[in-house]
């Protein structure tokens, strides 16, 4: 019995559905097997009938469209064994697409004048082959009317001439995919053409299978192979479910073009090619094609599922996962912690009493205590031998990021992340992005989606102020993914990018657009590369496992690069150099195999908010004339220094956090300009800020700094010297010396600063804190070192140590509790002025032999030593200092009877009378005074400001840093 005659017998027995009806899986067996115009009539009963014919989705949906000729799987070929939100869905989103062609059909009928009274012609099918009614396309064509169908059955055609398309018709191969092959070269004069289920072979005449110039074209289900396809504008084009092999693609001044799950493979040049601004003149198709992207599922991220968020880091990185805002310490040991609990060869276990190091230096070797008050009585001392008690303020280190930072880091822990650190999605920063939001929803020019690249030379290629927008496609194994060049602009949102030859998305020459949510990886060159003028917003991208940088901007490129993960590439995370000038702000770059981020050869750029970590090199590299402005930024668990600036290097290091890095902190090399201020460097292994002069010629870049790599074209970096722009960044104020300068430098595993340099350095208003060797270390300094207003206390050595033939000037510093001496000096022209040396362990001030010392309006004490021991022929100028005693049986002054050349001058001498006495440090008040030092635009930026504390900090650091050279440079 015929199956719709029984469903109309049975319609009113399903209308009413009750409980004695038939069961739904019978009715559902029952309906699968309506065609799909009786499903359309069948879901207008009612409201029960179209629920049911809804719940076949997984059933007689899913059949008709795996069995329709006309397309193939909905998510082919990127994801073929994955199966649609609704097959439906995207049944009824191909069938829509499909009619797109005839649309123009009914704006020219209700055209014609009296068309209610023409008789409506019904389209004809016209059959070709061999046995049929035309034994060619052309001879069909010859014969065709508006909109007729033209059936090729199985078989090759081959075209001798041009075919010419006079009027709108549907070309559509009979059987499978493949069965019917067309060699012939078309050109479009009419206004719409359909070519459906065909191979396409380029003509023996002409490589150009397919142009239109004014038309509508549309390709459903087509394999073209070895030839070209033309469109110029104002031409429009969709093209669905077809495969490209060595095919080129060409859209000229297109206003709309649409490639949706397509495949291109194998190609020679370019697979697309968009060139051109789209035409403001459009044909009749521009609005349909408008329209019908708008009614197809956007590929935008929503707060439920993004993009950024869904990928799995875990099998990569078991440390990271974005979704978190911590960071896991990974090791079993700190930089910073002790190697061990026993003490020092040649020292007396358990020993409390400060121990005679090299060069009459004090060291001492109590036991690390909890953080307790500021002077020393309670510390190592009996009450009863305690006679005075003096008043004064240890400035602390300065909190930057909060309490996470500011303590040890402990193996295992997970560090909290502030909000300003934490990675947002992609919709969290389009909603912030008005602009962006803007650009990402925008459609011109050309759009490709869901389609697959592979196995060729290159992707897609936009030109000559082309606009195109690529969502949700793959690249993979090409010489390069996209390229966008001469004021060209490109959206490309939700792609995945990987194992190209050269870089992934490369842009030159002015371009720009919107690069977000894409997936870059295991490129051969950088992940993207920014040159000359280009300009484009890269946003919550990942890129990583790179063979070169992730991010290159060089040549006058700029751009902003926000919020992404960049993480696992060979060479530096982001690579600035030659006048790149980008703004790079929030994002995380992490386990690079080089720097973080590299700033070379005249390098600008804005850098701020990023989280920088665990990288093999700098956390951020800055040499040879690089000039950023780095801001704001935590730099830590690298496992060499936070920041290297390196010979020549220049810029702004401000209001960072640079924290656990297992060299240095900040390591600066010789001809290097920095202005270092307002930074918070703790817990690094090796010295906290290290200055060194390396002017031996040994200024070899690691991998991934070398500034002789082939970043042009043509294999000739320098030539982009000769395009570079000069501008004025009121950023970058000019310095001529380099300049430290109220930073919190504290808890770090060697000395607090290290300096050896033979050029000129200001040391301003720093707190410099608890590290484990001496605060201040200056080994050489040929030119004047100028140490001014610092806090320096409670390292674990002496306050400040200067060795032989070194120029240093100290004036206005505080040097308090230190374990050592307060200041030791060897140097042949030292001045020490205005300071207030107070409470350190050995002497006060230590002049050792041959040093030449002024030492004038000084405040010095020592509780257990000496407040000014000249060993041997020591020169100096002792004038107008107040100097407290300390123990009863030490002497306020030492020095040899017939040393002539110290010379005592109006000194004040405080001897303690009774057990009660206080001394207070006023007028002037407890130096440094850093409130009024504080007051100027680098330090007000973060609005930050040193305050004084109210107890002192002990470190835990591992000994024995002593090396002249970081990690950095001890492997070169």
């Amino acid at each position: 019995m015929d199956i719709k005659f029984c469903l109309l017998r049975t319609s009113l027995a399903l209308v009413t559905m009750e409980a004695g009806g038939l069961p739904l899986e019978l009715w559902r067996m029952i309906l699968a097997y309506l065609h799909l115009p009786d499903l359309g009539r069948c879901s207008l009963v009612c409201r029960a009938w179209y629920e049911l014919i809804l719940s076949l989705d997984s059933t007689r949906w899913r059949q008709l469209c795996l069995g329709c000729t006309e397309c193939r799987h909905p998510n082919w070929p990127n994801q073929p064994d994955v199966e649609p939100e609704s097959w439906r869905e995207a049944f009824k989103q191909h069938y829509l697409a499909s009619k797109t062609w005839t649309k123009n059909a009914l704006d020219l009928e209700s055209s014609v004048c009296f068309s209610l009274f023409r008789r409506r012609r019904e389209r004809r099918t016209l059959s070709v082959g061999p046995g049929h009614e035309f034994d060619s396309l052309g001879s069909a064509l010859a014969m065709a009317s508006l909109y007729d169908r033209i059936v090729l059955f199985p078989g090759v055609y081959e075209e001798q001439g041009e075919i010419i398309l006079k009027v709108p018709v549907e070309i559509v191969g009979q059987g499978k995919l493949g069965e019917v092959a067309l060699l012939a070269s078309i050109d479009q004069h009419c206004s719409t053409t359909r070519l459906c289920n065909l191979v396409f072979m380029p003509a023996w005449f002409s490589p150009i299978m397919y142009k239109t110039t004014s038309g509508h074209v549309q390709f459903d289900n087509c394999n073209f192979e070895n030839g070209h396809i033309q469109v110029h504008g104002p031409g429009t084009c969709q093209v669905k479910f077809c495969t490209f092999k060595n095919t080129h693609i060409f859209l000229h001044n297109v206003p709309l073009c649409v490639l949706e799950n397509c495949e291109f493979v194998g190609s020679e040049n370019n697979s697309v090619t968009v060139e051109g601004h789209p035409s403001a003149d459009k044909n009749w198709a521009y609005k349909y094609l408008l329209g019908l992207i708008k009614s197809s599922p956007t590929f935008l991220p929503t707060e439920d599922s993004d993009f950024l968020m869904s990928l799995d880091l875990e099998s990569r990185d078991q440390a990271w996962s974005p979704k978190t805002c911590d960071i896991v310490i990974e090791g079993s040991q700190s930089p910073t912690s002790p190697a061990s609990s026993s003490p020092k060869p040649g020292s007396k276990a358990g020993s409390q009493e400060a121990e005679v190091g090299s060069d009459g230096e004090r060291v001492a070797q109590t036991p690390d205590s909890s953080d307790g008050g500021l002077s020393p009585s309670g510390e190592d001392e009996d009450e009863d031998q305690l006679m005075y008690r003096l008043s004064y303020q240890v400035q602390g280190p300065r909190p930057v990021l909060g309490g996470s930072f500011l303590g040890p880091p402990l193996p295992g822990a997970s560090i909290q992340l502030p909000s300003c650190l934490v990675l947002n999605s992609l919709q969290q920063e389009l909603q912030k992005d008005k602009e962006a939001m803007a650009l990402a929803n925008s459609v011109q020019g050309c759009l490709i989606r869901k389609c697959l690249f592979r196995d060729g030379k290159g992707g897609v290629f936009v030109c000559s102020h082309g606009r195109a927008k690529m969502e949700g496609n793959i690249f993979r194994n090409l010489t390069y993914a996209v390229r966008c060049i001469h004021n060209s602009k490109i959206i490309m949102l939700r792609n995945d990018i990987y194992r190209c030859r050269a870089s992934g998305i490369f842009l030159r020459l002015e371009g720009g657009g919107l690069i977000a949510g894409n997936n870059i990886y295991h490129n051969a060159e950088a992940g993207v590369d920014i040159r000359k003028k280009s300009n484009p917003l890269i946003l919550c991208n990942q890129i990583h496992h790179g063979l070169r940088s992730g991010i290159v901007v060089l040549g006058n490129g700029k751009g902003i690069i926000r919020n992404n993960q960049i993480f696992s590439n060979k060479e530096a995370g982001i690579y600035i150099l030659y006048h790149g000038n980008p703004i790079v702000s929030g994002n995380h770059i992490f386990k690079g195999r080089a720097a973080g981020i590299a700033v070379n050869e005249n390098g600008k750029g804005l850098i701020t908010e990023n989280v920088i970590r665990e990288n093999q090199w700098g956390g951020v590299d800055i040499r040879r004339g690089g000039i950023p402005v780095l801001r704001s930024n935590l730099i830590c668990f690298g496992y060499s220094d936070g920041v290297v600036v390196g010979d020549e290097g220049k810029g702004l290091i401000e209001g960072n956090t640079i924290y656990a890095n297992k060299g240095c902190g900040v390591w600066m090399m010789s001809s290097s300009l920095p202005h270092v201020t307002s930074n918070h460097v703790s817990y690094n292994g090796l010295y906290g800020v290290a200055v060194f002069s390396q002017k031996d010629g040994s200024s070899e870049l690691p991998r991934g700094h070398r500034a002789q790599e082939n970043f042009s074209e043509d294999g000739d970096a320098i030539l982009w010297e000769t395009e570079l722009e000069k501008e004025d960044d009121p950023l970058r104020r000019p310095i001529t010396i380099a300049l430290v300068e109220s930073n919190s430098i504290n808890h770090n595993g060697a000395s607090g600063l290290y300096v050896q340099s033979s050029e000129a350095l200001h040391v301003i208003t720093n707190v410099i804190h608890a590290n484990g060797d001496r605060g201040i270390t200056v080994a050489q300094s040929s030119q004047p070192t100028r140490v001014a207003n610092n806090s320096i206390s409670c390292n674990r050595q002496s306050g400040v140590k200067v060795e032989a033939q070194c120029k240093v000037e100290l004036r206005g510093n505080g040097i308090y509790d230190n374990r050592g001496h307060g200041i030791i000096t060897k140097g042949d022209s030292t001045i020490v002025i205005e300071n207030d040396i107070i409470g350190n362990r050995g002497s006060g001030l230590q002049l050792l032999p041959r040093s030449d010392t002024k030492v004038i309006k000084n405040r010095i004490h020592s509780f257990r030593a000496y407040g000014i021991a000249v060993r041997g022929r020591a020169k100096a100028l002792v004038q107008e200092n107040i100097i407290f005693q300390g123990k009863t049986n030490k002497t306020i002054f030492q020095q040899i009877s017939n040393n002539r050349e110290c010379v005592m001058q109006n000194n004040k001498f405080l001897v303690f009378k009774k057990k009660s006495d206080t001394w207070r440090l006023v007028n002037p008040p407890a130096r440094p005074h850093l409130e009024t030092s504080l007051r100027r635009p680098s330090a007000a930026h973060n609005g930050q400001k040193v305050t004084a504390m109210a107890t002192r900090i002990t470190a835990r650091v591992e000994g024995g840093y002593h090396s002249n050279r970081s990690v950095f440079c001890t492997i070169l």
